[in-house]
């Protein structure tokens, strides 16, 4: 069975990963472990934004990668992301690569400046998690309803599923 290693960085408690981690071990068949180093996120900080950059933290990523066949590496950073031509990202990924990276701290209604909702919190990340973890295997933005489209704010990641449609699934590894 193929792996699944969540590597973390900043702020997340261990009860949010092992959820997270159980959750995405229910969707994909893969054993899912979280990594007991963090990942040293400095090379990806960019003073001028006060943010992390998402392609940086992919690179140190994929240098840890294990070589095994179909395994994954899904780094969940607690810090805020961005690429150079947008204001931030939920997360990034290598298509068709070994590692993606995604961020909860958009995904938290505390950042928007609502109560703490820790099962909105999870459900928002499992629903990134494996959008980004699709498209490590090759899947692009879908237009159907599935975890696979694209989303520009929190309330569209509410609005989809955290299943792949039926087209995306039958692109999967089994």
């Amino acid at each position: 069975m193929p792996r699944l290693t969540l590597v973390t960085a900043g702020p997340l408690g261990r009860g949010y990963l092992e959820r997270l981690a159980w959750r995405l071990s229910t969707v994909l068949p893969h054993a899912v472990i979280v990594a007991g180093a963090p990942l040293n996120l400095s090379p990806a900080w960019d003073p001028e934004r006060g943010q992390y950059h998402s392609t940086r933290i992919l690179e140190l990523l994929a240098r840890g990668e294990t070589g095994e066949e179909g395994s994954r590496t899904l780094g969940v950073v607690g810090e805020d992301l961005f690429v150079p031509i947008l204001t931030f990202v939920f997360g990034e990924a290598l298509l068709g690569g070994p590692a993606a990276v995604f961020s909860p701290v958009r995904l938290s209604p505390t950042f928007y400046g609502l109560p703490r909702n820790k099962d909105l919190l999870l459900e928002r990340s499992l629903k990134e998690a494996l959008h980004e973890l699709g498209h490590t295997f090759g899947l692009y933005h879908c237009p159907r309803d599935c975890v696979m489209r694209a989303s520009a704010n929190a309330d569209e990641v509410d609005l989809k599923p955290a299943r792949f449609c039926e087209a995306c699934a039958r692109a999967l590894p089994a």
